[in-house]
């Protein structure tokens, strides 16, 4: 039976390239370990698993929040649990959401109740070098992922000045006296880097760790929501909308564009036109769309688009959607409401 899990822990704002790092990863990771990916989006639909490049991959998916928020701890560590007694992969990667603050995660896959199945051996923070500025001056998020992350990968160096990336370098140095730093586009990196470090740990012949009944588990977790971390910081206040699009013609669609709330932080989403499917991205005011394929089945997500942004954005959207028909609000999600 497989002993220990090592646990790679991937945080960065949103949009900061995250998935690109997963498929790089997922594409040369050794055959003979067994890999698994934990993934946290922020809304109330994951987008980002269908982006994932494998259909033979174990990926796990936790919306609604991030995963070290109250609102959805009892979902992230029945997750663990799972993983401990039935996946029991030699790998763990949990990519969190872009405004999750990950400083109690060490905490979390100590639980006794995991009978030290975790090893938490790399925490990873990628940072959009075009937007990280920003972002660290308004969200509480990004200055404690800077803090708890141990290896720094600023992306999207096409996008900045040598004078920007030489500024972000400068903040992460406020936390940490001799960080390490790669710098690349589309998360680009010498990934043996990352893969030499995780040992296979050997078969043991006899695991005396046992299953956990589930009112163990229930217990565990009630304690754990009993006795929230004093120094956890309140989340920063954002929003998820879910819109669909009922326009035929993307050429329409690329007319709301340059009309959408400036203060809207990350939007993501499908969009049809005949047969072909494009895929918008919105980070931080930088917008594009392009063609899109994939293998996987698109179909429950097509003409959804997923927008975050603080209140007054997604208020505005509302707006929009007024002078634009085609643009109808479903849902918003507020993971506040739930804490």
């Amino acid at each position: 039976m497989a002993g220990t899990t090592n646990v790679i822990l991937v945080t960065g704002f949103l949009g900061c390239g995250k998935t690109t790092f997963l498929n790089r990863i997922i594409k040369i990771f050794p055959k003979d370990l067994k890999l698994m990916i934990l993934m946290n989006e922020f809304g109330e639909i994951g987008l980002d698993g269908t982006l994932i490049e494998s259909d033979e991959l174990d990926i796990l998916e936790i919306s609604k929040g991030s995963i070290f928020c109250v609102c959805v701890k009892t979902d992230f560590i029945r997750s663990l649990n799972q993983i401990a007694q039935s996946i029991r992969p030699d790998v763990l990667i949990v990519e969190s959401t872009g405004v999750a603050n990950p400083s109690d995660l060490k905490k979390d896959l100590n639980l006794t109740i995991f009978q030290n199945r975790f090893r938490l051996s790399e925490q990873i923070c990628l940072i959009d070098a075009d937007c990280f500025e920003d972002a660290y001056e308004t969200f509480v998020s990004v200055e404690k992922q800077i803090a708890s992350s141990t290896l720094f990968i600023i992306n999207k160096t096409d996008l900045a000045t040598e004078q920007k990336v030489l500024r972000i370098k400068d903040i992460v140095k406020k936390y940490h006296p001799l960080p390490e730093f790669f710098e690349t586009t589309y998360a680009d990196v010498p990934l043996e880097r990352f893969i030499p470090g995780i040992e296979k740990i050997e078969t043991m012949a006899q695991d005396t760790r046992v299953s956990i009944l589930p009112e163990q588990l229930e217990q565990a977790i009630d304690k754990l929501l009993e006795n929230p971390d004093p120094n956890s910081v309140p989340p920063d206040r954002l929003l998820s909308a879910i819109f669909s699009w009922g326009g035929k013609d993307i050429e329409a669609f690329k007319k709301i564009m340059p009309q959408l709330p400036k203060q809207m932080v990350r939007a993501k989403g499908f969009l049809t036109q005949n047969n072909t499917v494009f895929l918008f991205n919105l980070v931080m005011g930088q917008k594009n769309i392009e063609a899109y394929t994939s293998k996987k089945d698109l179909r429950p997500l097509l003409n959804r688009i997923v927008f975050i942004g603080p209140p007054e954005a997604i208020h505005q959207m509302d707006k929009l959607s007024r002078d634009f028909p085609d643009l109808i609000r479903k849902s918003v999600f507020d993971p506040m409401a739930n804490r």
